[in-house]
């Protein structure tokens, strides 16, 4: 690499490990079950133990599921913050890193969720230093290289699914934040934390 050519794989994992070290991460900490569980409104999706959802479709493999259906309802669904991190962890980051990064296969039907907070971050930091492995393993060169036909676009470069991984995380992720924000400011009785 010409020493005046930017670093594009060191700048795409900047972008992430930026916004996870110094705005996701503190805001995760101290994630308690009531905040992961907690639904704002009747019938939103969740992660639920086995056989106590109402969805039409509930995927999983172990004690608890994820609520789904298949097509989405309009308006779509409301989630709580188990089911969008369940979302990150599996859909976005687990399904990638074993489709470009010799991960363990891992989809939403197969996926063991988790039963509280806590084993959900520790799923959450484990994807994500499989992505952020892989990502660097590519080097500047495999970012070129089309993502192949694991992916809806075979065509695109690696760089472009780097791209949209960043943006599905910090989007989902700052929703987290937010339901734990709204979480405190309605709940202050039951929550004695600050942030």
């Amino acid at each position: 690499m010409d020493a005046n050519e930017p670093d594009l794989n060191r700048t795409l994992r900047e972008q992430w490990e930026f916004h996870w070290n110094h705005q996701v991460r503190a805001r995760l900490e101290g994630l308690t079950d009531d905040e992961y569980f907690w639904a704002p409104v009747p019938d939103a999706w969740s992660v639920r133990p086995r056989g106590s959802s109402t969805a039409p479709v509930q995927f999983g493999a172990g004690d608890f599921t994820l609520d789904y259906t298949s097509p989405q309802p309009v308006p779509a669904a409301f989630s709580t913050i188990a089911w969008r991190l369940g979302h990150v962890i599996v859909g976005v980051l687990a399904a990638r890193n074993a489709a470009h990064f010799g991960a363990p296969v891992a989809s939403y039907e197969t996926w063991e969720y988790a039963g509280s907070a806590a084993t959900a971050l520790d799923q959450l930091e484990a994807q994500l230093d499989v992505w952020l492995a892989g990502v660097r393993g590519l080097g500047d060169a495999g970012l070129r290289v089309p993502v192949g036909a694991k992916e809806p676009f075979p065509e695109m470069p690696m760089a472009d699914l780097v791209l949209h991984i960043h943006r599905e995380l910090i989007h989902h992720l700052s929703e987290v934040c937010l339901l734990r924000d709204l979480y405190l400011h309605t709940k202050p009785a039951t929550n004695g934390a600050t942030r």
